[in-house]
């Protein structure tokens, strides 16, 4: 991307503010005690440190070794600054380390060394074992990047990874790989040509041969021409791939070349030299910011080619932000004394694997709203993709133990792919009980607005984790359309059912009369009745549910959230000895989850509703496999008020006692006595509430949703819900806002929902 001067203020103010930098440290224990000091020090430290004695992998259980990486450099080869050394380097390193966190959920210490003598720096880092589970080198030149790995991992019993090498030859991998595919060619036929022969381009071309190119097909050219026999001072890297040859320039080795791959300069690749290149060549352009020529060149010489380039505004970016935090993270899992050949090539395959299934919804979100199709320009994962790390880390963990390398080997991998999950969404955490109870029957789901892409991302979601048998609502042709525009895989015929209610007249046909009866006296006469039938789909997803057609319904997720509720509670009423209908929401933070109600529907519930609501809701909670910590809020805390609020709440605690006396609740009480109980303790010693609440009753909808946006906001939370409480059958109305994953969750919930009815405990 091109620096003007207005991007250049911006990338120097994201630096500078509100903090320099880019990094944090934060304490993962709390300390608000002398206790925790004397736990998290003197003298409890010493327990710790007698185990480590005692064992030294002890030291993987009791401190952050084992998920802590050093990137370290020198800065003598930045991001194509060059040598500016290592304190100027420091900025790289920071936003290295970010990547890792954001990524992988890895943590960093980024050092820079001012030492560019390959002695003392091998020196230097291999003294820092004890710090690390891994060590990211970066930005450091050739030829002594190349040594000082070497060095580094032949001393070292932890993985050393030079990711300008290895990362961006993994990722160069598995694009060619597509490439290849999508080219019909045999990568044990094919000759690759490179621009430039330094680090990276050298990890490239190993990585290349181990999967399967001849050595003798790879010619490789740099700065000063073709590197062959003749050339005096070349390594045994680079004299591996020389050849006799009277050729000497690029233009003159391109000759019926299937591969280019460019890690070296603009514009050194000429738009007049690929003609001579083979049919349906792939053009790697990796030189940044300007490639060595401009996919649009080579489209007018070459329209057969498949081009990618290492910048984001071009289609098939090669970013190595793909693999390494993933690579890393499935190294560190399993405990890898190293990172090895074996472990790199099944991240390739992963990361060529992915990029031949559908794009996700946060894909499509980050790029704009088109959710790419394996393809010529599509042929590695987006960046952003979140399955990367579901891919390559189990991928990456499963070589390693395959190969021997591994000292603490994960026995279930696919339950080691699940807890990745924490890492992709936010809510996996929170959902995983569900979805496991989900997928042992899965659900009959029908779903309103079948024609919204988040809805038919989400069904694709739910039919390949099993949770659903999805039914979708729309038109037949809109829907085959999409599904074939986003590049689903759902089985429109056997997996999925489509009804089309203008074209599938007959079978919406004995469901009009019955709607008609159920919403005669409450204003809507017949001619109504039949027309909501035919073009409101939240009616027709209702009355599926009412007469048994499928086990749960979705509606909403577009136009006002009331209406559709308005549209289904004549349909599906309260459950027999139910007051009223509540809805629960639920904000997924970075200490847990954190339910709350009622959002969305009564606008002050008597204390008899609200002991109600707090009952439903625990239930609720504890569906989620979590045990339910309940604090009734007010702006009172323990009597300290005698306003009717404070009083309603009072006398909801008082029916929930009498109800449900095993029940974990308090109240009334301000909101940071529920989240702490440090607070609580001083206003009431002897609160039946211990640690925080997970379930906070507002009372009145307005301080409930208010609340609940605000924290969504401020907190950076993540939504599920509103979940409605108290209906007769399984159905949701979803909020405008909801994503796909947000869709999915729902989903879940129904289809348990839905399992727990059909068991008779509902």
């Amino acid at each position: 991307m091109p620096m003007d001067d207005d991007f250049r203020k911006a990338a120097l103010d994201y630096h500078r503010l509100p903090r320099p930098g880019k990094l944090s440290v934060e304490a993962t224990k709390r300390m608000a005690t002398q206790r925790d000091l004397a736990l998290a020090y003197s003298p409890g430290v010493a327990a710790a440190c007698e185990e480590i004695v005692a064992n030294p992998d002890a030291a993987y259980e009791y401190t952050a070794r084992g998920n802590l990486v050093g990137v370290i450099s020198n800065g003598t080869a930045v991001l194509g600054l060059g040598n500016i050394g290592a304190l100027a380097g420091k900025p790289v390193m920071e936003g290295k380390a970010v990547l890792f966190k954001k990524f992988a959920g890895i943590d960093v210490f980024d050092i820079e060394v001012d030492e560019q003598d390959p002695d003392k720096f091998v020196e230097v880092v291999a003294a820092l074992e004890p710090t690390f589970g891994a060590i990211n080198l970066e930005d450091i030149k050739a030829p002594e990047c190349f040594e000082i790995e070497a060095r580094l991992r032949a001393r070292m019993n932890i993985p050393v990874f030079h990711d300008d090498q290895h990362g961006t030859a993994i990722t160069v991998a598995a694009a060619v790989r597509n490439a290849l595919v999508l080219q019909g060619k045999n990568i044990a036929e094919v000759k690759l040509v490179t621009s430039g022969a330094g680090a990276a381009a050298m990890a490239c071309v190993d990585l290349l041969v181990e999967m399967g190119i001849k050595p003798e097909n790879v010619t490789l050219t740099d700065i000063q021409g073709v590197i062959h026999s003749g050339r005096d001072g070349l390594s045994d890297r680079h004299a591996r791939y020389a050849r006799a040859t009277d050729a000497r320039g690029l233009g003159d080795v391109l000759a019926g070349a299937d591969i280019f791959m460019g890690l070296s300069a603009p514009r050194v690749l000429k738009a007049e030299w690929l003609p001579q290149m083979a049919r349906k060549p792939i053009i790697l352009a990796l030189a940044n910011p300007e490639p060595e020529i401009l996919p649009e060149a080579v489209r007018a010489a070459r329209p057969d080619a498949i081009v990618a380039t290492g910048r984001s505004d071009y289609p098939n970016q090669v970013n190595n932000v793909l693999c390494f935090p993933f690579i890393f993270r499935g190294a560190l899992d399993c405990g890898a004394t190293t990172i090895n050949m074996a472990m790199q090539l099944a991240a390739v395959e992963a990361i060529a694997e992915l990029a031949r299934v559908e794009a996700s919804e946060v894909v499509a979100t980050a790029y704009g709203g088109t959710a790419p199709i394996f393809g010529p320009e599509y042929i590695i994962p987006k960046p952003f993709d979140p399955r990367l790390i579901l891919q390559i880390a189990p991928a990456v963990a499963k070589a390693a133990m395959e190969s021997g390398v591994a000292r603490r080997p994960i026995a279930d991998l696919e339950a080691y792919r699940h807890e990745l999950e924490r890492f992709v969404f936010r809510s996996g955490q929170l959902m995983s009980p569900v979805f496991e109870r989900a997928r042992l029957a899965p659900a009959k789901i029908v779903y309103a607005e079948g024609e919204d892409e988040r809805v038919l991302r989400a069904v694709q979601t739910l039919v390949d984790d099993g949770i659903a048998e999805p039914v979708l609502i729309g038109r037949r042709a809109v829907i085959q359309a999409r599904v074939q525009e986003m590049g689903l895989r759902m089985d429109l015929n056997e997996t999925v059912r489509i009804l089309d209610p203008e074209a599938d007249i007959a079978f919406f046909a004995p469901m009009v009369s019955k709607y008609q009866e159920l919403v005669g006296r409450r204003g809507v006469p017949p001619d109504a009745a039949a027309r909501r039938m035919r073009n409101r789909p939240t009616v027709i997803a209702a009355m599926m549910l009412q007469a048994g057609l499928v086990d749960a319904a979705i509606c909403g997720g577009s136009g006002d959230w009331w209406r559709h509720m308005e549209y289904v509670m004549p349909i599906i009423p309260r459950r027999a000895g139910v007051r009223r209908i509540y809805a629960l929401s639920c904000l997924i933070l970075q200490g847990g989850a954190l339910f709350m109600g009622d959002t969305h529907m009564n606008m002050d519930p008597s204390p008899a509703e609200i002991a109600e609501m707090t009952l439903l809701a625990a239930a609720e909670v504890r569906s989620f496999g979590l045990t339910p910590k309940a604090a009734l809020l007010s702006h009172s805390s323990f009597g300290s008020s005698n306003s009717p609020s404070a009083r309603k709440m009072r006398a909801a605690l008082g029916l929930i006692y009498n109800t449900d006396p095993g029940l974990e609740i308090d109240g009334e009480m301000h909101a940071d006595a529920a989240l702490s109980q440090a607070i609580r303790d001083k206003a009431v010693p002897n609160s039946q509430l211990t640690g925080t609440a997970n379930l906070l009753i507002m009372p009145t909808l307005d301080a409930a949703n208010i609340a609940f946006n605000l924290l969504k906001a401020a907190a950076d939370g993540l939504p599920l819900g509103p979940l409605l409480l108290g209906m007769s059958k399984p159905v949701h109305v979803v909020v405008p806002s909801v994503t796909a994953r947000g869709i999915v969750n729902i989903s879940a919930v129904a289809a348990l929902e839905a399992q727990t009815r059909r068991q008779g405990h509902g």
